[in-house]
């Protein structure tokens, strides 16, 4: 058992020496999504708390991004957040792209599928109670109409 232990903790000091990437890609203000659309600043800070650490190029990093493996899994979270949805190059996206990126975000907030519960361990102020799931459905429901229309133009 003493073996074991021991084999354990080399094995976690020697993955303290491969960190992740912790480099945002530079900011694109011209492009996000919270600029692009005007959003209302208590609507803004919502999706800011609950959404931008793993959905735009403006995460902030934890102290515990810096432990291995934790850091890894953090980092495929951000990765795959990115990949699905980037609120800061959201201009990028095209218009249907955009509706649908929209629609995604409506269905995944009612569904209680994001934030993660993951997130919660060290991110507490990203819980949404029921009244704040629906004040932000209700505005990614208005910009996703407000998008369909502007396509009809």
């Amino acid at each position: 058992m003493k073996k074991v232990l021991t084999v354990i903790l080399v094995a976690f000091i020697i993955i303290q020496f491969f960190p992740i990437d912790k480099t945002n890609p530079a900011p694109t203000p011209g492009m996000d999504f919270l600029k692009i659309k005007n959003t209302p600043p208590e609507i803004a800070n919502l999706i800011k708390v609950s959404c931008y650490d793993c959905h735009s190029n403006e995460t902030q990093y934890p102290w515990y991004s810096n432990i291995a493996p934790a850091s890894w899994v953090m980092k495929n979270h951000i990765d795959e957040g990115r990949k699905e949805l980037n609120f800061s190059t959201f201009a990028m996206y095209q218009q249907k792209n955009q509706a649908h990126k929209l629609q995604e975000c409506i269905e995944m907030i009612e569904k209680k599928e994001m934030p993660l519960d993951s997130y919660f361990l060290g991110h507490q102020n990203a819980k949404l109670s029921d009244e704040q799931r629906k004040i932000l459905t209700d505005y990614f429901k208005r910009e996703k109409t407000e998008t369909e229309r502007k396509m009809l133009y």
